[in-house]
C-alpha cells in the first residue's frame, strides 16, 4: 500500500492513487496535471520523511473542476452602541484526482 501526505493550500492531505481531493483554488484549467509537494511517503513498511529523498518524489494530480465551498456568515455585534455588521464568504475550491505517486 502506497500513500503520501501532501501539502496543499496551507493544509496537509493524505492521498493515494485514485483519491479525489478538494483543495484551495489552483491556477490550473480542467484537465491539466499539477504536481503536489510530498511531506511524507509510506511504501509498505518504508516510511520516508527526509526532505532530500522527498524532493525526488512526485505526486501528480489531474484537475477535475472548480467549485465553491459553503457560505460562511460572519456577524459582528457591539452591545449598546448600535453597531452590527454582517458579512458572507464562499471559498474558491479545486477538485483534483491523484493519478500517480512516484
Amino acid at each position: 500500500m502506497v500513500y503520501a501526505v501532501v501539502r496543499a493550500g496551507g493544509r496537509q492531505e493524505k492521498v493515494e492513487v485514485g483519491t479525489i481531493v478538494v483543495l484551495d483554488r489552483l491556477a490550473a484549467k480542467v484537465g491539466d496535471n499539477v504536481q503536489l509537494p510530498a511531506v511524507l511517503l509510506v511504501d509498505g513498511d518504508a516510511v520516508t520523511t527526509d526532505a532530500e529523498k522527498l524532493a525526488s518524489v512526485s505526486v501528480t494530480a489531474e484537475v477535475l473542476g472548480e467549485l465553491r465551498g459553503p457560505k460562511i456568515v460572519i456577524q459582528k455585534f457591539k452591545n449598546k452602541t448600535g453597531y452590527k455588521k454582517r458579512q458572507g464568504h464562499r471559498q474558491d475550491l479545486t477538485r483534483v484526482k491523484v493519478t500517480g505517486i512516484k
